[in-house]
């Protein structure tokens, strides 16, 4: 396969409308890659609490319809990132969109673990609460979204219901850029899974941005990392790998603990 993870730069000098139709022609100079990957609310940035009401759209709104669009287009697979959704009840959500190369919608998925702990997303959206998986004719996706990764347990889940290939849009802060490589790396190695984890360039609200787009394989070695600033990292990986690390050092057979253990 040939993914091609897009860490577009989030600036406050360029408007929502400016940079969605800038990603959109982004996407369709990607033919001829199987996926195309872009990061957590690129739309308005992840910082940019302030903006999320403003800025938040039905799940069939302006992005949808021009990332459907670029998608059919480019005739790519597109994981489209995240949005700020508004949902009929006027609730916000983090969500994630994932397009077919006809452009149809394969799947949505609402962010379950909310950063900001007492502030910004985790008091300004509501969480998700399922686990959402896309079959490729290569591989199976499992979708997360950036301070997912902090939650091994959601991957787990997402590796029990098929995934090879964990695919995590972020808006990470540079600051704790450290962290993000580390467990993306630790979620690849444990999960026996290829990590595609997709964040942005440029800084949100007052906050830099880690860059530094990573593709992880299921031994845990890098097999491309992008800087700091806006670009498209390209790489090829082998989605059978997966199989074959899994047979060759079956670890995840010995698995004891779950959901399911008994507490006392």
């Amino acid at each position: 396969m040939r993914a091609s993870l897009m860490q577009i730069s989030v600036n406050e000098d360029e408007t929502v409308e400016a940079r969605r139709a800038r990603v959109a022609g982004l996407v369709r100079e990607q033919a001829g890659a199987d996926l195309v990957v872009l990061p957590e609310l690129w739309t308005t940035g992840a910082f940019a609490f302030e903006e999320f009401d403003a800025q938040a759209e039905p799940l069939q709104g302006p992005t949808y319809e021009a990332m459907a669009k670029a998608a059919s287009d480019a005739g790519v697979w597109l994981h489209a990132g995240s949005v700020p959704e508004r949902a009929p009840d006027g609730r916000l959500y983090n969500t994630s969109l994932v397009f077919s190369p006809a452009g149809d919608l394969a799947a949505s998925y609402r962010k379950i673990h909310r950063f900001g702990f007492d502030k910004g997303e985790a008091v300004l959206m509501g969480a998700g609460d399922e686990l959402v998986t896309v079959r490729l004719p290569e591989t199976t996706l499992g979708v997360a979204t950036c301070y997912d990764l902090r939650f091994p347990e959601l991957f787990r889940g997402l590796v029990d219901a098929g995934a090879e290939t964990l695919v995590v849009p972020a808006g990470w802060p540079e600051r704790r850029r450290s962290h993000w490589t580390l467990l993306a790396r630790a979620r690849a190695v444990e999960n026996q899974a290829f990590v595609l984890a997709c964040g942005t360039a440029g800084t949100h609200a007052g906050v830099p941005q880690a860059g530094h787009s990573i593709v992880v394989d299921p031994w845990g070695e890098v097999l491309a990392e992008a800087g700091a600033g806006e670009e498209v990292l390209v790489v090829e990986f082998d989605p059978a790998k997966v199989a074959r690390t899994r047979e060759q050092f079956p670890a995840l057979k010995d698995r004891v603990l779950g959901l399911d253990t008994p507490r006392r």
